[in-house]
């Protein structure tokens, strides 16, 4: 899936046999159990308090990770169109939909990446690492029952107070840490990169959580202010800025590179969608996607959270490949 990460398919059939995909988001004291080290199963709403919340898939209560002029936060809908636009788009599928990866999987269990957010004091412990070189060294705030998505086992950690985030891949429970394949931490408050050539949790050598369909931004918000992450089949060995990473052995210049950023285009009405999906089209026409790792074309990533209105989500999918542009991608890194 990965490039030269081809140890996870392996890794990724056994895991998922064993993955629990009934796990609910169920009601409870959430904050009280993320201090004392569990990450509980209950968010908490916060939308009225503007407060970050504690908790699994908790609310940050419209805070925004990374500066505003990260590349994230950056409205791009006034950006040229890159000359290889409709190369790219009939690459990844111009006549295929958008595909929300989240909401709810075939057998009714939620479907996409959790996240947890701890307090400052949470305990740090240790995480060996398979692929050390490019990971991030522990320890990591990650609480022993730390949510992960059944499919690549991310663990996606939020430290609240000190306003760092901490993920993992391939996350296994060892002894009184963890081990995994890989790990980044990121300083929510800066712009720093990934060192050039570096993977991350994801192929592109991004952080996963900052481009996650949130519920708290669509259904609490209103609004998302950043980029979401989407995945495409087949990709080329480069990538452009922010993206850090490439995975793939492929010099063919008409599939896109990693971190290619699209938007759906201005003319596409949305108004006949419902509102969750509104909000989230609207995010698309102002801060687009960006290309983050190898996998189904035009996968929307989200979290997994039962309280997704699953209708409303899948009406995403009458959106087409062709419906979107690719922004001028700059710079197009191949080593």
């Amino acid at each position: 899936m990965r490039g030269k990460r081809t140890y996870l398919a392996v890794f990724l059939v056994l895991a998922i046999a064993v993955a629990t995909l009934g796990t609910r988001l169920l009601a409870g004291g959430a904050g009280q159990d993320a201090k004392a080290g569990v990450a509980g199963d209950s968010p908490r709403a916060s939308s009225a308090t503007g407060e970050v919340q504690l908790g699994q898939n908790a609310s940050l209560g419209g805070r925004r990770p990374f500066p505003d002029d990260n590349p994230w936060n950056l409205d791009i809908s006034q950006e040229p169109v890159d000359p290889n636009s409709s190369t790219y788009i009939a690459s990844i599928g111009a006549s295929a939909s958008l595909h929300p990866d989240f909401g709810f999987m075939w057998n009714g269990a939620p479907c996409g990446i959790p996240y947890v957010v701890v307090p400052g004091d949470q305990s740090k412990v240790p995480v060996r690492f398979r692929y050390a070189s490019e990971s991030d060294p522990g320890p990591y705030p990650i609480p022993a029952d730390a949510p992960s998505d059944p499919a690549e086992q991310h663990i996606l950690v939020i430290d609240r107070d000190n306003w760092k985030l901490y993920e993992l891949i391939g996350a296994r429970k060892e002894g009184e840490g963890w081990r995994a394949a890989a790990g980044a931490a990121f300083n929510l408050s800066s712009n720093d990169l990934r060192p050039a050539g570096w993977t991350s949790t994801d192929a592109a050598g991004l952080p996963v959580f900052a481009g996650l369909v949130r519920y708290d931004e669509v259904m609490e918000q209103k609004e998302i202010r950043h980029a979401l992450r989407f995945t495409a089949p087949r990709t080329r060995h480069a990538y452009v800025y922010p993206a850090r990473h490439f995975a793939s052995r492929s010099t063919d210049p008409a599939l896109p590179p990693m971190g290619l950023r699209v938007r759906l285009k201005a003319s596409y009405d949305i108004s006949s969608f419902p509102p969750s999906a509104r909000v989230i089209l609207t995010a698309l026409k102002k801060h687009g996607m960006m290309l983050a790792d190898n996998g189904g074309g035009w996968f929307l990533t989200g979290t997994a959270d039962s309280r997704w209105p699953a209708k409303e989500i899948e009406e995403l999918k009458r959106v087409k490949g062709s419906d979107f542009e690719v922004v001028s991608v700059g710079e197009i890194v191949t080593r």
